[in-house]
């Protein structure tokens, strides 16, 4: 029988580098005595499942989160441990992720641990879900605008299935609940149409490239004008420019192999490697940007100095988030003048862009001219569908040719750009 859900959440999974060490004796004293050894063990399967998924911090975080959330309601809310999940209560559990208490949605990213005294103890604001306001919202977040993503939902399964799977295999549980699942369409949905692609316009692109280069020639921005390009001209992520346990981008991941084309190595999602083919415009965003350093314009193979140096200090920069401050304050600027310029609307799109949106902005942009194996090499991609939710000539052309269809035969054919270009009034509205 399900308990009250009055019970507020504490972390019962660490860090990923603190995942074997962790000990969470607040949050584990709460679980109920007639389950308290199962769930123990329960505990040790789960890092055990995880320790395989520390090769990629991002992976690691997404599979520890699932796991968290459906450990939390086990334990606390159903009073049960994994050996008694059956396909119903995986049901029941997405349910409850649809449409959690309130007291457990963050409107912020919390650590999981505060250091107190010097003792790390469980942070009181830590909590298994978490929503975030829009950017650029007027008002913050509220718990109660939370609702569970179509993707985030297809997500919960996936990871859930390879958890259990997990644990089948090592002959924890008798079976995979989530395999059991008689109408998984009930929680994934299937898409007829192609999910738009957040980039930026041709326009905004110019405007944010253009106010990158004025930042660097006036402000001495060089940096910011070598992220902006790198960012869009080889479709880097972001966790691919900073310095981490696993990868620290370097000088000479820029070089040049024995037919004199220019390339660049890094470690992407999966904590795989590639090389990305490096364009003369790329080459030139490179030796503008060392030469403003002091630098030869090109790296040799022994120049093993960080692509993005930390201005105080040693080594590269480790911070995502002080990229992000970077790309913002180029977004501000462009955001001030395409609204200088009359462009209200595009400045408003591009209020709410993200560092991601570069990355999709360069692919949508070179899919376009560029053989798309060749673009799903240098993005990373998997395979070539997720390449082609980047081409949108099609949707060009389904939109052209419907933009002038009538329902009233007696509309003016020019009606349809009349609409688009803003010049019909409200004048005949009912």
């Amino acid at each position: 029988m399900s308990k009250t859900t009055g019970y507020q959440p504490m972390p019962l999974l660490g860090p990923m580098d603190e995942l074997e060490n962790f000990v969470a004796p607040l949050t584990i004293a709460k679980i109920e005595p007639t389950i308290h050894k199962t769930a123990l063990e329960d505990l040790t399967m789960t890092r055990q499942f995880l320790q395989s998924y520390r090769g990629s911090a991002a992976t690691f975080t997404a599979y520890r989160r699932e796991t968290e959330r459906l450990l939390q309601w086990l334990f606390f809310i159903k009073s049960m441990t994994l050996q008694a999940i059956d396909r119903q209560h995986i049901e029941a559990f997405i349910e409850f992720c649809q449409q959690p208490p309130k007291h457990w949605i963050g409107t912020t990213s919390q650590p999981r641990q505060l250091l107190q005294g010097g003792i790390e103890v469980p942070n009181p604001q830590w909590r298994p879900f978490l929503i975030r306001a829009p950017k650029n919202a007027p008002t913050p977040a509220n718990q109660a605008q939370f609702s569970l993503s179509q993707s985030a939902q297809e997500s919960i399964l996936r990871i859930l299935s390879s958890y259990f799977t997990f644990l089948e295999q090592e002959e924890y549980i008798l079976h995979n609940p989530v395999k059991r699942i008689r109408q998984k369409n009930r929680f994934v949905r299937r898409i007829q149409s192609t999910q738009m692609i957040r980039r930026l316009s041709e326009l905004q692109w110019d405007y944010v490239i253009s106010t990158a280069r004025d930042l660097a020639t006036h402000q001495d921005h060089e940096r910011t004008l070598f992220i902006m390009s790198a960012l869009y001209g080889m479709y880097l992520r972001i966790s691919e420019l900073v310095a981490s346990d696993r990868w620290t981008p370097q000088m000479n991941h820029f070089f040049l192999d024995q037919e004199g084309h220019w390339w660049f190595k890094t470690v992407g999602k999966g904590n795989k490697e590639r090389d990305i083919s490096v364009s003369a415009a790329m080459l030139t965003a490179l030796q503008r940007y060392r030469l403003s350093m002091g630098l030869s314009a090109l790296p040799t193979p022994a120049d093993h100095s960080p692509l993005l140096p930390k201005t105080k200090g040693f080594g590269g920069i480790k911070s995502t988030r002080h990229i992000r401050r970077i790309v913002q304050y180029c977004f501000d600027h462009a955001v001030e003048q395409l609204t200088k310029d009359g462009f209200d609307q595009d400045a408003n799109q591009l209020k709410v862009a993200t560092v991601h949106w570069l990355r999709h902005t360069g692919i949508s942009d070179d899919v376009k001219i560029r053989p798309r194996e060749h673009v799903r090499d240098d993005a990373g991609h998997t395979n070539s569908a997720i390449t082609d939710k980047y081409i949108d000539i099609d949707r060009r052309e389904r939109h052209a040719s419907a933009l002038k269809k009538t329902i009233d035969p007696g509309t003016l054919t020019n009606s349809a750009d009349s609409v688009y270009n803003g010049s019909v009034t409200n004048s005949q509205t009912d």
